[in-house]
């Protein structure tokens, strides 16, 4: 299936309340790799309209800098959704974010929308997987455009839909995750863990952070301009990891030929030379944004 494309770095994915201009302005000056600027759960109903044209002003404003900027929609159904969509489409941002994804046909129609509203190729389709039924269905919407980059864990709507708790340790959540994660991963796209809500509890939130980095996500939806620093760290080679990684590319190339290479005593194969040069050229991207 699908192979690793050039790493865009996703660590830090922060939702903005479109309907807040002053949030909106913050925004520019926050050490977020991505922003999902919001028109749905953050918005009141009648501040729908005002909000769609602040994020749109704000997508082709070109001044968030380097920070990849999305907007979400409102969801499939929704009397807002059409209207939002189109009016993303036109505006041109890095992603339109769409809540309660939950079929790869579903991924195909938002895909032809965005088409005939005039979308420009740059613009692709960050779908949400909140639903029992997106869970089971995850591998086919994965794989069901090639306009789609990302997938964003919906993890509040998913416990509610599960009648399950928000536990430390997310145990109700650990299958669904990592469906989610091997349904992204065959499918060569991107995949981002579910928010924190408690934006006091810094240990839980550093704990959930390690979890989503150790269980394979990209990076973390979040909250809080607060959560932002650890989310960048806890998502980033460690110095220890590039070193690491150095070490094995140089006892790798020395070794050329001769066989079997070791690197403080451990045998080196294939597979730990791509793991290797993946953490340098994430190491590499990151660096270049400082």
């Amino acid at each position: 299936m699908g192979g690793q494309t050039a790493y865009t770095p996703r660590r830090s994915v922060l939702y903005m309340p479109g309907s807040n201009e002053r949030a909106l302005e913050k925004a520019k000056t926050l050490p977020v790799d991505a922003l999902i600027l919001d028109l749905e759960d953050a918005v009141a109903p009648d501040a729908k309209e005002g909000a769609r044209e602040n994020v749109c002003a704000a997508a082709v404003s070109g001044e968030y800098g380097n920070r990849e900027v999305t907007i979400r929609v409102n969801g499939t159904g929704t009397q807002w959704h059409d209207a939002d969509l189109a009016a993303a489409a036109q505006a041109g941002p890095a992603g339109v974010v769409v809540p309660k994804v939950g079929s790869a046909d579903e991924v195909r129609s938002l895909v032809s929308a965005l088409e005939a509203a005039g979308a420009p190729e740059h613009t692709r389709l960050w779908a949400m997987i909140e639903t029992p039924e997106a869970i089971l269905n995850v591998r086919e919407i994965a794989a069901a455009s090639p306009r789609l980059a990302v997938l964003v864990m919906g993890t509040n709507d998913l416990v509610k839909e599960l009648r399950a708790d928000h536990v430390p340790g997310r145990g109700p959540l650990v299958t669904s995750l990592q469906l989610s994660l091997l349904a992204a991963r065959e499918s060569g796209i991107a995949i981002l863990d579910g928010v924190y809500n408690d934006v006091k509890d810094a240990e839980g939130f550093e704990a959930e952070c390690v979890q989503g980095r150790d269980f394979g996500f990209d990076g973390k939806t979040l909250i809080h301009p607060g959560q932002v620093e650890v989310c960048n760290s806890t998502f980033a080679p460690s110095e220890a990891a590039v070193a690491d990684a150095r070490g094995i590319l140089e006892a790798w190339e020395a070794g050329a030929g001769s066989g079997v290479v070791t690197h403080n005593g451990r045998m080196i194969e294939n597979l730990h030379v791509e793991i290797a040069e993946r953490v340098i050229a994430t190491h590499d991207v990151i660096a270049g944004r400082r």
